[in-house]
């Protein structure tokens, strides 16, 4: 009878030292579909999560991939997700209006032009800076709205274009489904303030991307951040997408608990 007692505690005790299964990090991130192509869905929650722009590697020069960004983040398990999302130039510099750390690197750039940023309105996706204490708001304006109506430096800033939507209407010069065919990113602030960032899983046009965002997500403001370059990095799902060298860079952070 003893030897069989003195079996059970032994089992107890090789089930209590095994390690518990490690606990599974749900993602900011969902496949969604829409008339008929998928997106990956990332969804920025105020108080939830902090958003930041980032240009550089430690060496001062533009870190031009969400691979460099992953081995220099201070701690990659506060990362949320991250995606490219500004106009650039060759050297991976913004060539639009471009704020990290309050520091403006680049001012508005408001010329029409070719190319998708020269596609007026083109707009800004930015934060307000901290008052009395508290973070301020997501929002994603046209650079003329931007420009007329905010008057204090924003912790953050950065620029592209066209906007997909502007006050609940889509960009007029885009067409409902046009011939241009690339994947794509964009961000949209919805009425609750959240920050709706978007990359499609294929190559779609700017129409249906434009449709995504204010008729399933909701969003009256929506800002294209880039096409055929676009790319994410979704440490919960192990995505971390390789592309040609890119420019700004935004990091969704989950805001650390009190």
């Amino acid at each position: 009878m003893r030897a069989l007692i003195g079996l059970f505690l032994l089992a107890g005790c090789a089930a209590d030292s095994e390690p518990a299964p490690a606990r599974r990090v749900a993602s900011a991130c969902a496949t969604v579909s829409f008339e008929g192509d998928g997106f990956t869905h990332c969804l920025a929650v105020p108080g939830v999560h902090t958003v930041r722009t980032q240009l550089d590697a430690p060496d001062g020069d533009p870190a031009r991939s969400l691979e460099v960004l992953a081995d220099i983040v201070p701690d990659p398990k506060q990362v949320a997700f991250a995606m490219n999302g500004g106009m650039y130039d060759e050297n991976g510099e913004p060539i639009g209006y471009y704020v990290e750390d309050g520091e403006r690197r680049h001012t508005l750039n408001r010329v029409a032009g070719g190319g998708n940023f020269g596609l007026l309105p083109n707009g800004v996706f930015w934060v307000d800076a901290a008052k009395d204490g508290k973070g301020g708001g997501w929002h994603v304006r046209s650079a003329d709205v931007f420009a007329d109506t905010v008057k204090r430096r924003p912790a953050f800033a950065t620029q592209s274009g066209p906007m997909l939507v502007i006050a609940g209407k889509l960009h007029p010069r885009i067409a409902a489904n046009g011939e241009s065919l690339h994947v794509r990113n964009a961000v949209g602030i919805d009425a609750k303030g959240r920050a709706h960032f978007v990359i499609s899983d294929s190559a779609i046009s700017f129409g249906r991307l434009a449709r995504f965002m204010r008729d399933r997500l909701k969003c009256p403001n929506a800002l294209y951040l880039d096409g055929s370059v676009s790319a994410l990095w979704d440490p919960a799902a192990g995505r971390l997408d390789r592309t040609v060298p890119l420019g700004p860079l935004i990091v969704v952070e989950k805001t650390p608990r009190r």
